[in-house]
């Protein structure tokens, strides 16, 4: 496992990290990912940390919390060889105080996740989704106060817009408060979006990108090849709808040449995903979840060992499609590319 530095921070993470998605499976949503066994929450973090895996990522959300109390129990005892990322700010109710990322809200959620995670702080706190309701400097303060009283080392954000990250980044320089270090963004194969404005952005200002659902909402999974039906067990027949819009035949394209590489490199379609993933610019760490031991262990083989070059181009020639304007002319006419960086300019 090797360990890269989360954007401009000194903080030291895992380039794959664990998400807990999986943990406690309660809900129509989480229920479809997980069980709710604590003993298994435990033996999956037992097989990361062997791996090298140091940074464990879960939310208020995520099966109401008990998510984050089954890593808490999984961590218990050797909490120092761990970092603990976590995420509030989306809906846990319907009370005026159970959604957004208001001060009341930010400082009571974090209190509840310390409580529920059994630690006495947290590594890097993320705000859920973007509050259009709150003024990003009521948020920053709120941070601030955390991390002045040593519950939260470092801050960061997920599922942001270019324009509402760079407005808190600006707000946070202006008032002298802790900077987002972190953009926990989707990134996949067939979701490439993420390069069109994120991607400049947290190169120009030092944010890294912790990526969820590197395998496209389990698209990428193997199970998916052209010709054959949707597998039954898929977990896609209930979920699909509510994650990443892919369009079929993109997927089937990206599939066809993952299945080609993954066969030359004798490794397996989502090893070959993930490792893609790995080599784009600010990513600091991706986040792979599993439902059990064998699917965890076949995510961590996605590291130590490396994509030819002719390979890389290959995904990325399947995978690109055309970015919608102003990233457009940057792309298609000589006179913009030349004002675009390198590694930006197809990327």
């Amino acid at each position: 496992m090797q360990y890269r530095t989360l954007g401009s921070s000194g903080l030291r993470v895992p380039e794959l990290s664990l998400g807990t998605g999986t943990f406690a499976g309660r809900g129509p949503l989480f229920g479809e990912w997980g069980a709710g066994d604590h003993r298994q929450a435990r033996r999956m973090v037992d097989i990361a940390l062997e791996a090298g895996v140091t940074l464990f990522d879960s939310a208020d959300v995520y099966s109401d919390g008990a998510a984050e109390e089954a890593l808490g129990a999984a961590l218990r005892g050797r909490r120092d060889r761990a970092l603990i990322s976590t995420k509030l700010g989306l809906p846990v109710g319907e009370g005026p105080q159970d959604a957004g990322t208001s001060r009341a809200r930010v400082i009571d959620g974090a209190e509840r996740a310390l409580r529920r995670l059994d630690t006495d702080r947290i590594d890097l706190l993320q705000l859920h989704g973007f509050d259009a309701a709150t003024p990003v400097e009521e948020s920053l303060s709120a941070l601030d106060a955390l991390v002045r009283d040593g519950k939260v080392r470092y801050v960061g954000v997920s599922n942001y817009a270019g324009w509402q990250l760079m407005k808190a980044l600006a707000a946070a320089d202006r008032l002298h408060l802790p900077r987002y270090v972190a953009h926990q963004v989707y990134y996949s194969l067939v979701g490439r979006d993420y390069e069109w404005e994120l991607m400049p952005l947290a190169a120009d200002q030092g944010v890294g990108a912790l990526v969820w659902s590197p395998l496209g909402w389990g698209r990428l999974t193997g199970r998916i090849r052209r010709g054959a039906p949707l597998p039954e067990r898929s977990r896609l027949h209930r979920t699909a709808s509510l994650g990443p819009v892919v369009d079929d035949e993109v997927l089937l394209d990206v599939v066809d040449v993952l299945s080609e590489i993954a066969e030359e490199t004798g490794r397996t379609v989502p090893q070959t995903a993930i490792n893609w993933l790995l080599r784009r610019p600010t990513v600091s760490s991706v986040i792979v979840g599993a439902r059990d031991e064998d699917q965890l262990r076949d995510n961590l083989g996605a590291v130590g060992w490396e994509l030819t070059p002719d390979q890389v181009a290959r995904l990325d020639a399947v995978s690109h499609r055309e970015p919608p304007y102003p990233r457009s002319p940057y792309h298609r006419q000589e006179g913009f590319a030349r004002l675009d960086p390198p590694m930006f300019a197809r990327a």
